[in-house]
């Protein structure tokens, strides 16, 4: 049996290691770990002791090619960072080339048009998770259909906004339709609006922060202030993410900003006198940081281990 996919994000020479493990595209490592033992276990031999040596190879094969390399790219966190950072990328490039994307399942043509994207998504991929290696001859299907639906999610996260015809499946033209209207294409959905586009960015980078994949938020940030340059909001995150890798002169750039565009926001309003007290000092000759705790500076003694270790979590010790 081949285990060559060709449909979803595999189309686009991108090995598509939720699909294997079938996990949403923001499990955390929690998740996927579990998800990982879950499927290893139905793989094993001792599983399989019924099984003729056909399925036991294709079991082995599944476990040693798909699985195993899928869960190494997403539990590492080297791996996992550069993985993540060209999977967000994807879903831009997706939307550029939508109208070259033609969905093949009922599954991925529904999730176009669900109105609540992320709940659809999330239940969808669950579902198929419960059954996903029960009959290893569907394997590679099945990994094709959640990639799909992985193409579609990234997409909609990314400011694609799917029309009502350019979900559903294309039908062939009535017998009785004129041949100009049977060839017309249906009118091309509305462009989604900028400052929509740049609030999926901005939402998908909090999440970020909260986890403390700062690389990644920086990412999804710098492309939401591309197409929303004057958004306060932005510039406040981007400068909470350039503080948060101890960048204080960018930090300050974006906190500036964001106070020039918004004066009540908060989070900049809060760091930014922390941030030009700490850069003075250091001016003077003794570099200091601003404690999160506290609010005054103080020596940096964390050894690289991060500025405001206390921001989103307990403080560092």
């Amino acid at each position: 049996m081949s285990l060559k996919i060709d449909r979803g994000l595999f189309r686009y020479d991108f090995i598509d290691h939720h699909a294997v493990l079938c996990v949403s595209v923001d499990a955390d490592v929690k998740e996927i770990r579990k998800r990982y033992l879950q499927i290893a276990r139905r793989l094993h031999p001792d599983s399989n002791a019924s099984a003729t040596p056909g399925e036991k190879k294709l079991a082995s094969e599944l476990l040693s090619k798909l699985v195993n390399p899928a869960y190494e790219a997403l539990s590492g966190d080297r791996s996992r960072t550069e993985y993540m950072i060209i999977l967000s990328q994807m879903g831009k490039r997706l939307v550029q080339d939508s109208a070259s994307i033609e969905l093949t399942t009922d599954l991925a043509r529904q999730l176009a048009a669900a109105p609540n994207i992320d709940h659809s998504y999330k239940t969808a991929i669950a579902k198929i998770a419960e059954t996903q290696y029960n009959s290893l001859q569907q394997v590679i299907p099945i990994i094709a259909q959640i990639s799909e639906l992985n193409l579609v999610y990234l997409m909609r996260s990314a400011g694609k906004a799917f029309s009502n015809q350019s979900a559903a499946p294309k039908s062939a033209p009535s017998a009785n339709t004129p041949p100009d209207t049977a060839a017309a294409p249906p009118p091309p959905p509305a462009p989604p609006k900028e400052d929509s586009a740049a609030e999926q960015y901005i939402r998908r980078a909090q999440g970020l922060i909260e986890k403390n994949q700062f690389a990644q938020a920086k990412v999804e940030l710098q492309d939401a202030l591309k197409l929303a340059p004057k958004s306060g909001r932005c510039h406040s995150l981007i400068g909470l993410v350039y503080l948060k890798q101890n960048q204080l002169k960018m930090a300050k750039i974006h906190f500036d900003n964001a106070l020039k565009l918004d004066p009540t926001d908060q989070i900049a309003a809060t760091w930014k006198p922390k941030i030009d007290k700490a850069l003075g000092q250091q001016s003077g000759g003794s570099k200091a940081t601003p404690s999160a705790k506290t609010g005054n500076t103080q020596p940096d003694k964390s050894g690289g281990g991060g500025l405001f270790g206390g921001l989103f979590g307990g403080n560092k010790k």
